[in-house]
């Protein structure tokens, strides 16, 4: 058992070695500073699981976001505004898939794991915006689902086009001012020698922790930034979510209590989103096990675009209608 550990060990450290090498390769000939993505390379037995794991997920996601956008334009029954924001959340979290999943295949079946230093700060600015994003427009539906229940007589006027609009383009705003100020502390870092990223993607933590910088203000604005968010978006999701159990339970009907309940179970996904970001960038000393870090990645990378639209969407009785009449119109014009 001993032995196949340490044959294991210095098998992947063969491996690493190699890689770095064809990153020592790729910077000199570029210039420019070149990060290795080390994903999952310390296990090179799974790697073609992996990619055939990874691959079906990211098949399975962009066509249930994509076809949650599509069946929500074309149907004029779900023009009520929840849909609007479940079309933007969808939105999000294809481009969130597309950003970082591509490369993390890639990574997995070829040799070279090398990204350079444009590349990976543009994966990392594109993906923190909509990270950030997904935050609010959750808040934001939380919020809907609050008026919707608590203040039905009002929910027009509260939930206007105009006003869920505007909190949408809040949502990106402020995720795009987010992402600006993380990046550009990150443009100030240096980096020297072979720069590992051990990660399958362009983590914040993973880029600080390659750089032969001082690391101290770059933690402590992601720290705050992402504390500031986290308490800012929870609140508002926890506060509605309790006004709504609370009206729900004085509700007489047994009936309206678990249409209400159904409703707003499925908005429960965002305790993965919440809890993997709490993990990542809000508990200090979360990050000792880089194994850990990757999992916790995957959860928020992976595991909530390909339930968003299961969960939220595919079990609504009016999505499932559209699904049914779009799949009959397709095998009739087959028939004839």
């Amino acid at each position: 058992m001993h032995s196949e550990r340490n044959d294991r060990t210095k098998e992947s450290s063969f491996r690493l070695r190699r890689v770095a090498n064809v990153g020592r390769n790729q910077e000199n000939q570029s210039g420019g500073v070149t990060f290795v993505l080390l994903g999952f390379s310390e296990y090179p037995e799974l790697q073609v699981p992996l990619f055939l794991v990874f691959l079906t997920i990211y098949t399975v996601t962009v066509l249930g976001n994509l076809g949650m956008i599509m069946i929500i334009k074309i149907n004029p029954k779900l023009y009520p505004l929840m849909y609007f924001f479940l079309s933007h959340l969808s939105f999000v979290d294809f481009c969130y898939f597309t950003v970082v999943t591509p490369k993390l295949l890639e990574n997995l079946i070829v040799e070279d794991r090398t990204i350079s230093f444009t590349g990976c700060i543009m994966q990392f600015f594109i993906a923190c915006i909509l990270v950030v994003t997904e935050a609010f427009v959750l808040a934001a539906m939380a919020y809907d689902r609050f008026v919707a229940v608590c203040n039905p007589l009002l929910y027009t006027v509260v939930m206007s086009q105009k006003h869920s609009s505007l909190l949408v383009s809040a949502s990106y705003s402020w995720g795009i001012s987010c992402s600006l100020i993380y990046t550009s502390f990150l443009l100030t870092l240096s980096f020297c020698g072979n720069n590992f990223i051990n990660n399958f993607g362009c983590e914040h933590t993973a880029i600080v922790a390659a750089s032969c910088s001082d690391p101290y203000i770059n933690q402590k604005i992601i720290l705050v930034s992402a504390t500031f968010n986290e308490i800012s978006s929870l609140r508002i999701i926890l506060t509605s979510y309790v006004f709504i159990f609370i009206t729900v339970m004085k509700m007489p009907s047994t009936e309206g209590h678990h249409k209400a309940f159904s409703t707003c179970a499925s908005h429960l996904t965002i305790t993965i989103f919440h809890g993997s970001i709490l993990f990542l960038y809000c508990v200090p000393n979360s990050k000792s096990s880089w194994l850990m870090v990757k999992e916790a990645s995957v959860f928020y990378t992976v595991v909530i675009p390909t339930l968003n639209p299961l969960i939220y969407s595919l079990r609504n009785k009016d999505v499932k209608d559209t699904v049914n009449e779009l799949i009959n119109t397709k095998l009739f014009c087959d028939k004839m």
